[in-house]
């Protein structure tokens, strides 16, 4: 609140140095400029009067003045809307991590509703829902050129209750009906589990319980290894993680680096430009880290992505992100409601600005689509690949102790763990294999790290 009043006074200040200077010309700029302005709020005024007393039916003047507000906000970019004392409380309690719906984070892309990412483990996901979805219909009613606002709106309802939404599909003919049942959307914001020696970190949402889950879990997995010398690296999972908070992208960063920016914002106004920078502390301990994204991932995803990227902590693989480079601060407003207005923009520590562009992976990894239901359910060939070992009378290993042999065997266990991911996870099978051949390098990857600096 002292940065917007010093910043009005600034203004005020040198507002008033300029028209000592040239009063004449400024003044009637001025003078020209306001009448304009009260010239359009009468008309407004106008219309207002109007319909409240020749539309078709009765209107209520709150609701009217309500969607004014919502439609000039709007207006200026997708991400900047009016929230009503409902839609204010109820964006409070979504970032303490758990709200009621479907579980999707929602856009609005030429008229239409576009699915930025399903939750994990929400009805949304769990009915197939996928991000890049168009949502065309809610229970047979259209949503073109309904505001985000008023589709989200259409969205809602009680728990338990049914929502018929139809979608169109990159790579689908025609639209398509689901059924999905709305619940109760407690956000999980970090899960946790260990694929070999490697801890992957999926982290669906950045809210107020990210950090301190990332930092338990991160050290409970570290721990179930058998400590950090038993970890050969860290997947940092961010796909379909539609953002969050701003604070919460900045402080999962500066988990991972010692040093430097995390992230800048720009405004119109350059004072209100902030730099955030990481401090003394590897959550990580050095070990390699794989970013995994894709284009659900989206704002404070990105922020994570660039920053470990431009610093080079970590290896990013996947797909481009969605490309959300924008602030919005939250101003509550008088009645218990707030606006939501973009005021500036986020940079890299590079200064690359991702806005539209999204975070290009170091690695571009497609995610296969799976194959249909009916081949899937082939049956496997019930005779294997033969091996000498498999011929009668062939002879013994006898260069091998018993140990050895079952060390052997533990390792082709894990291999064939990571053949068997690469079906079901072909980025994550992917991710863990580059941590796999960082290691494979050991210390000629550690010397070139050294001798960068």
């Amino acid at each position: 609140m002292k940065k917007f009043v010093m910043a009005a006074l600034g203004g005020t200040m040198a507002g008033a140095i300029a028209t000592t200077q040239v009063a004449g010309p400024l003044l009637a700029q001025e003078s020209a400029s306001n009448a304009t302005v009260y010239e359009q709020l009468d008309l407004f005024g106008d219309i207002f009067e109007r319909i409240r007393n020749q539309y078709v039916e009765d209107v209520e003047p709150g609701e009217l003045i309500e969607a004014a507000i919502d439609g000039m906000l709007t207006s200026l970019d997708p991400h900047s809307s009016y929230l009503s004392p409902d839609d204010a409380a109820q964006m409070q309690v979504q970032t303490r991590g758990e709200f009621g719906g479907l579980g999707i984070e929602v856009t609005q892309e030429e008229g239409f509703i576009k699915v930025v990412s399903p939750i994990d483990s929400t009805p949304a996901a769990e009915a197939g829902i996928e991000a890049g979805d168009f949502i065309t219909h809610v229970d047979g009613e259209s949503m073109l050129g309904l505001t985000l606002d008023v589709a989200v709106d259409r969205m809602r309802g009680p728990v338990g209750s049914e929502i018929i939404i139809t979608v169109v599909r990159e790579g689908e003919s025609e639209p398509f009906d689901v059924s999905i049942i709305r619940d109760t959307i407690e956000l999980q914001a970090v899960r946790t589990r260990t694929q070999g020696d490697t801890v992957v970190l999926r982290v669906t949402t950045f809210n107020d319980k990210t950090t301190p889950n990332l930092v338990s879990k991160l050290e409970e997995e570290v721990e179930t290894l058998g400590g950090m010398n038993n970890v050969n690296g860290f997947v940092l999972d961010l796909r379909n993680n539609p953002g969050g908070l701003l604070t919460q992208a900045i402080r999962v960063s500066d988990a991972f680096l010692e040093e430097g920016e995390i992230v800048s914002t720009r405004g119109r106004d350059p004072v209100d430009g902030d730099r955030y920078n990481a401090t003394p502390g590897d959550l990580a301990q050095g070990k390699p880290i794989v970013v995994l994204i894709n284009g659900g991932s989206a704002s404070a995803s990105e922020i994570v992505a660039g920053a470990l990227q431009d610093h080079r902590r970590a290896i990013v693989v996947g797909t481009k992100s969605f490309g959300k480079g924008s602030v919005q601060t939250v101003m509550p407003l008088r009645g218990e409601g707030a606006m939501r207005l973009t005021t500036a923009r986020y940079y890299t520590p590079s200064g690359r600005s991702i806005q539209a562009l999204g975070v290009s992976p170091d690695i571009i990894v497609e995610q296969p689509r799976r194959r249909p239901a009916e081949e899937e359910d082939e049956p496997a060939s019930a005779v294997g690949p033969r091996t000498e070992g498999d011929l009668r009378g062939s002879l013994d290993n006898d260069s091998l102790t018993d140990d050895q042999v079952r060390q052997i065997e533990e390792d082709r266990a894990k291999a064939q763990a990571a053949a068997d991911l690469r079906e079901e996870d072909y980025q994550l099978a992917y991710a863990i294999d580059i941590l796999k051949g960082l290691n494979a390098l050991g210390p000629v990857e550690e010397d070139r790290r050294t001798s960068s600096k």
